[in-house]
């Protein structure tokens, strides 16, 4: 089995992720995240938001509506300046295709000839109020961005900002995509965290290196591999229709290196933009400066589900022979998630030694209302210590506790740490504070 079967084997079988509608067949690209996958996500998104929030000056957030006025998606360019793919569909199957993907002019699946190229727009349309008509028509947000540069005056105003600033943003955006594949890298529905920092039109090639070297700290921070990970400048030709310059940061995925973020220079195109279709004076008087101009935007892009889907693979070891010796141990792999300690969704895991005495199941019960309130956390009593040891261990738990018959008379228990297995007594009157110095 190769990892990338591996890794959609073990999201499913541990709770990760599940394909949606599953018990109805499924449905086209869609994934809804599970128990863990629900904690993962949100650690992932925690570590970002107290990343870009917390360690970076003149910052700030906001939360958009999905649903928006269809005039910002005209001057936004997703419905004039070509937010579409090149469609082609086989005439004997009738599957479709990118035009851009296909390595020859015949249809990958039969061999049947293929249909010329057509404009599809991605963009998804909805309606809005009882009667379906173009009047009412609109379209769920392509990307979460847009939101911010709407409120730019609004957020500017409220919140006193002078240039440079941020305006961090996580949310779902939908894109009708023709070929959505590679488990959740690209799918119809998914999660972006994205900052916009206005600034200076001189300062902005600063800037636009500043936060290329920052976010690809970031994912080196929370512990992905240095050769796993690239930066790639986007060709001059290949660039979006707003973007000045732009990079791709690339990781190393199963089926081949993919943009997992984009960092981009933006120029004044979205605020220019929005000024003009809007008739609303978009533009920035800069007192030191004494002149008035449209900012310069500077944007990060990360995905959340991409974001997950390399956090699993780069976390994800076999280790051969099990990491505990047993007369089965020649033939056992053992599965670990070595995820970073912001990440891992279970921190600490309450393990009674055996279910069948009633003392210690009702102690590791006492312990994991203790440990509750302060850490996500997981009560386990099926099956035998070893074997949970390694349930923990295939979710990427940090700690496991463990109740057996020496805390009945001592009131301590085991503290066996993921990494290095190494295990240490802990009283329980101590046991809060020793695992937050731990997790710090």
């Amino acid at each position: 089995m190769d990892l990338m079967s591996k890794i959609i084997s073990l999201a499913k079988r541990r709770g990760f992720t599940f394909p949606s509608s599953e018990i109805y067949g499924g449905f086209g690209s869609c994934y809804d995240f599970g128990p863990l996958g629900v904690e993962l996500k949100n650690n992932i998104k925690k570590a970002w938001w107290e990343e870009m929030t917390r360690n970076h000056e003149n910052m700030v957030g906001l939360d958009s509506a999905i649903l928006m006025s269809p005039k910002v998606w005209q001057a936004s360019g997703h419905l004039t300046a070509g937010f579409a793919d090149e469609l082609v569909e086989c005439k004997k199957c009738h599957k479709r295709f990118k035009a851009d993907e296909l390595k020859t002019p015949k249809c990958p699946e039969c061999q049947g000839v293929l249909t010329q190229p057509r404009r599809f727009n991605l963009m998804m349309k909805t309606f809005v109020g009882p009667v379906e008509k173009e009047a009412v028509q609109t379209y769920l947000r392509a990307e979460t961005c847009q939101g911010i540069y709407v409120n730019f005056e609004n957020v500017l105003n409220s919140m006193r900002l002078k240039i440079p600033f941020g305006v961090c943003q996580i949310g779902k955006a939908f894109r009708n995509e023709i070929t959505p594949k590679d488990f959740i890298y690209r799918t119809r529905e998914f999660e972006q965290m994205e900052m916009q920092w206005f600034c200076h039109p001189k300062e902005a090639t600063k800037w636009f290196n500043f936060w290329v070297k920052e976010r690809r700290r970031w994912y080196f921070n929370l512990g992905v591999k240095k050769e796993n990970l690239r930066i790639k400048e986007v060709l001059k030709k290949d660039l979006p229709h707003y973007a000045k310059k732009a990079i791709d940061i690339e990781y190393k995925f199963p089926f081949g290196w993919r943009e997992i973020e984009g960092v981009h220079n933006r120029g004044d195109w979205d605020l220019s933009n929005h000024s003009k279709y809007s008739g609303k004076d978009l533009k920035y008087f800069d007192e030191e400066r004494d002149e008035k101009y449209f900012p310069y935007i500077i944007e990060t892009s990360a995905g959340v589900d991409r974001s997950l889907f390399v956090f699993l693979l780069n976390s994800y070891q076999e280790i051969k022979g099990g990491r505990t010796k047993t007369t089965k141990a020649a033939k056992e792999v053992e599965i670990l998630l070595k995820l970073d300690k912001k990440l891992a969704p279970i921190k600490v895991a309450i393990l009674p030694l055996v279910r069948n005495k009633p003392k210690l199941v009702k102690k590791a019960k006492e312990v994991y209302q203790l440990l509750k309130p302060h850490f996500t956390c997981q009560y386990d009593e099926l099956g035998s210590i070893g074997r949970r040891y390694r349930r923990q261990d295939e979710i990427g738990t940090l700690y496991a506790t463990t109740i057996d018959f020496e805390t009945l008379k001592k009131d301590d228990l085991t503290v066996r740490d993921r990494d290095t297995m190494a295990q240490e007594r802990v009283k329980i009157d101590d046991l809060v504070e020793f695992l937050k110095e731990k997790l710090k």
